[in-house]
């Protein structure tokens, strides 16, 4: 089709359905990507998110955990949907990232949830006091 003689209104009303059909494509590739990357993650758990999950699994604190579960257009290691809690175990790689964790955590708020990050070496070294950590994070709501 030749945009060349439409003027600017009808050219963008021609090219929606393409601009739309391509968001909507990468939208669900992006979606795609990050479920595929949620699973490998599910299935391939680090100790520490291990151990962890054996804590927060079957409603031990009360409320359902979910674990390695995309929220918007981040992969998050253990949700709370009932409590709108967001858990992170941060390794020694999110010390090189304390900016990028920051823009992420307040999007997650924007969108309602509580973000609790524990640091991996706490939960190794002292997994009580994580557990601790999370249900005063849990109790907070209930």
């Amino acid at each position: 089709m030749n945009f060349g003689a439409m003027d600017r209104e009808a050219q963008l009303i021609c090219r929606a359905p393409e601009v739309v059909m391509c968001s909507q494509s990468r939208q669900l590739n992006v979606q795609s990507l990050l479920a595929g990357r949620a699973q490998f993650m599910r299935h391939n758990p680090t100790d520490t998110e291990c151990a962890l999950w054996f804590h927060l699994s079957g409603k031990k604190l009360g409320v359902a955990f979910k674990r390695q579960v995309v929220v918007h257009r981040f992969v998050v290691d253990y949700l709370a949907p009932a409590v709108r809690l967001i858990v992170e175990v941060d390794g020694p790689y999110h010390s090189r990232r304390v900016a990028a964790d920051a823009r992420r955590d307040r999007v997650l708020q924007r969108l309602g949830y509580r973000v609790l990050r524990l640091e991996a070496e706490l939960v190794r070294c002292n997994l009580n006091e994580a557990v601790e950590c999370v249900r005063r994070a849990v109790g907070v709501v209930l």
